[in-house]
């Protein structure tokens, strides 16, 4: 009973930063279902191991931050193009606070202290406001440029304004090349200007047909352009002896 009433503050205090982590932050900016159990098992596993083994161990840390520090550097192996790095940031603040919050002799002011910098961390870090405008993709272009101002100039217009890329295949037989390019959108207002652009351009166009019709019902001479002159012929010159 000592043992539990010893881990219940430090249970209670990793169920509400994982269930911040995952419902407040990972869930309002990720929508993505099949990680939420991930998270919330993964940490309760590390919990429930940790505080056993210190249990077990009586009391001993060494084995026990040994062990949580294998279980954070396990996650290497989630090299999947399905999980993207963000979600391997959640993957390791989940597994600290695991570990922080099972900890034996560490104090409960303390671990929720450590928690609530992870949060807070996690929050700045993955803010949507946080370099908003800044962009990866991987792009294939149909044409092979010859040099990097070409290739930038073609980037410039297609995405918006290229900080790096790198070029990771050429292809000469299908003309093509494949970019991994990091750039700047450009601002939001764009797609609707040049909506706008578009609109007065052809307002303009009609305007000038409005106006030829307009002429040719008043002057059919002047909406008609006259016939070229016949160009004066001149006689061939006499290239033979005289």
């Amino acid at each position: 009973m000592d043992a539990l009433r010893h881990i219940a503050p430090h249970l209670a205090l990793d169920l509400v930063a994982v269930c911040l982590l995952t419902f407040a932050l990972y869930w309002r900016r990720r929508r993505r279902r099949d990680l939420v159990p991930a998270y919330l098992a993964l940490n309760i596993g590390l919990f429930t191991v940790v505080a056993a083994l210190a249990e077990v161990g009586g009391g001993g840390g060494g084995a026990v931050l040994g062990f949580g520090l294998f279980g954070v550097l396990s996650i290497v192996r989630l090299r999947s193009d399905a999980v993207q790095h963000e979600e391997v940031a959640y993957y390791f603040t989940t597994l600290v606070l695991g570990l922080v919050c099972g900890l034996p002799r560490l104090p409960l002011p303390v671990g929720a202290g450590l928690a609530a910098v992870l949060l807070l961390t996690v929050w700045a870090a993955d803010n949507p406001r946080l370099l908003a405008r800044s962009r990866r993709a991987v792009v294939t272009i149909d044409t092979v440029h010859a040099g990097s101002d070409a290739l930038r100039a073609d980037l410039a217009r297609r995405l918006g304004e290229p900080l790096h890329w790198t070029v990771m295949e050429v292809d000469f037989v299908r003309d093509l090349m494949v970019v991994d390019v990091r750039y700047r959108e450009s601002g939001p207002d764009t797609s609707e200007a040049r909506e706008a652009r578009e609109i007065r351009e052809a307002r303009a166009v009609s305007r000038d047909v409005d106006t030829g019709f307009l002429l040719g019902a008043l002057d059919p001479k002047a909406a008609c352009p006259a016939a070229p002159a016949e160009p004066t012929r001149r006689p061939a010159p006499a290239w033979g002896p005289a």
